[in-house]
Order: structure tokens, then sequence, then C-alpha cells
């Protein structure tokens, strides 16, 4: 088939080689977000599919508003058989939708009708999921609520971080992808309808939302941090400064209660006390420098007593 492959982030590279290696298909062309600012100097940049689409002589497309009449009439005139989406990052109107005769097939990092939306993974480890997936399925207006054509499994571990978890899904899904497709070209998959029971929603994390709550018990704080590791990253106040940090463990010792926030030396390191019990923390990267273990910081940090992390 001929196809457009729509994606902007590198998740969604696994998915766009499989389609560009593949001998029954075409990529035509790609579609994704426009060039946006990145890195600490803000110079412009392709996204990664876009990127990777220009190493392979693959035209791409990049309008700021897909479902402008004027970018309907140019994708149409493509005359793509089917297109397939992995993590585009924004919604598609009837009249796109419509322009391939074998519709639109979105590639979505859980297992439908769970964690609908833009951040499914960093929702399933944030709940405490032990297993999520990855779903192929047709795409309609509504968000993610399209009929299903295929999943695949994946079960997350006790230290997944979301960029852990996204990279064995992102390889796993594009798997799942191709041979989605190839089923489409051969008339031999049928989409089933999405369950009503079990519908979640997953909406994007701010950075705001990314702070951590002390006040929280010790395994939510563990999970949530884990679940916006690496982004959008996981944040506190320790005076007026703001740190980030790296995931937090939780020691089998953690008997010694400590108030959420209050901030301890210990001989194995430094320890937070949390609404239930203390977290051990990992990495700690002060304002300015470069991430360093939890230990190291403490040596040098001076950490007067009683200061909280807030």
């Amino acid at each position: 088939m001929r196809l457009v492959f729509a994606g902007t982030p590198e998740p969604a590279l696994p998915s766009l080689r499989r389609l560009l290696d593949s001998p029954r298909h075409e990529v035509i062309a790609v579609l994704t977000r426009p060039d946006a600012a990145s890195g600490r100097r803000g110079r412009t940049a392709p996204s990664p599919v876009a990127q990777l689409a220009l190493d392979n002589g693959i035209p791409v497309l990049r309008p700021a508003r897909p479902n402008s009449a004027e970018f309907v009439v140019e994708l149409a005139e493509l005359a793509p058989d089917c297109c397939a989406v992995v993590a585009y990052g924004a919604l598609l109107g009837d009249e796109l939708l419509a322009v391939p005769d074998k519709g639109w097939v979105n590639l979505h990092f859980s297992l439908l009708p769970a964690w609908r939306g833009a951040a499914p993974v960093q929702a399933s480890i944030a709940a405490g999921d032990s297993v999520t997936g990855a779903t192929t399925f047709q795409i309609e207006r509504s968000l993610d609520s399209g009929p299903v054509y295929g999943v695949v499994t994946e079960a997350i571990r006790a230290t997944d971080t979301a960029g852990d978890l996204l990279a064995r899904l992102s390889v796993s899904g594009a798997a799942l992808l191709e041979s989605t497709v190839d089923g489409i070209a051969d008339a031999l998959l049928t989409a089933v309808p999405q369950p009503a029971d079990g519908v979640t929603v997953a909406p994007k994390i701010t950075v705001e939302e990314a702070r951590v709550r002390w006040e929280l018990p010790a395994h939510m704080v563990e999970r949530r941090i884990r679940a916006v590791t690496p982004a959008p990253g996981a944040w506190t106040m320790i005076g007026d400064l703001r740190y980030k940090l790296g995931p937090v463990s939780i020691p089998a010792d953690a008997e010694e209660l400590l108030a959420p926030g209050e901030i301890r030396v210990t001989r194995d390191g430094v320890r937070v006390g949390t609404g239930s019990l203390p977290v051990l923390l990992g990495h700690i990267q002060p304002p300015g420098k470069k991430a360093m273990t939890a230990t190291d910081w403490a040596r040098g940090a001076r950490i007067p007593e009683n200061e909280r992390a807030q």
C-alpha cells in the first residue's frame, strides 16, 4: 500500500523504520509537527520523525494547521491508501480522516480503553499497573476511541521509568503496527469496537504536576517520580532552589518516620519523609549543575538541620 506516516517524537521512530523497510508498502510522505526550538540554545530543529524521513529521502509535510482545507487537498493529491500514526500530536478532523480509502490506523501505548490520551505510559506507572501494552486502532473523531485491530502486552517492571517502558513498547508496538498494516492491505482484519467499560484518561503531564508531593504515601511518591522520568522530570524545592530528582527507592529498614519533606542524611544516603515511610533519594540535580548521587550532593550541600523538601 501507499502509506503516509504521521508521527513526531523518538518513540515513533521504530514504527517508521519498520514501514520503510517493509517490502510490501511504500511510505510516500511523512506528516509531522512543525520544526520547534530544542536544546539549551533554543535552535529550531526538525522533529525526530522528520529527520529520519529526510535521511531516507522521504518528503516531509509540516502543516501548522493539519485540518485546514489547503492541507486536506495536499494530502488527497498524494493519494495514500492508508495513513499510519504514532504520537503525531494533533487531533485529526473528519475531512482529513476521509482522505485514505483504508483509513488511518493509530498505534497507542496502552491497552485501550485504558489510558486514552497523551500520557498513557506515565499514567500506567503512576497508577501501579502491573501490565500495559500497545494497541492499534482505526482513528475516529473522538479521542482514542476507535475500533481495535490488535494488541500486544508488556509487563511493567518494578523499577521501570516512563522512558524505560516506552522504549520497549515502541519496539513491540512497531511490529504490531506493521502486522496491522499488512492485515489491512490483505483485507484480513476487522476492527472490533472498544468495550464501554474500563475507560480511563491520561492527559499530558505538566511541569507543575511533576512536582513531588511529599505528603503522599511512599509507594505513590516512588511511582509518580518514575512516571515522569525522564520527561517532564520530577522536581522539588529545597530552600529557595529547585532541584530535579531521579527515581527514589523505599529502604527495607524504613521504619523511622520523618515528616513529609523532612531531609535526613544517613549512612546509606539521603532520606526524605513522605506521608508514610521515608524514601531514599537516588540522583539529584541542583540548578545549573549536572545530576549527581544524593550522597555526593549531601557532602557539599551543608544541609541545615530540619531542612525540608517542598
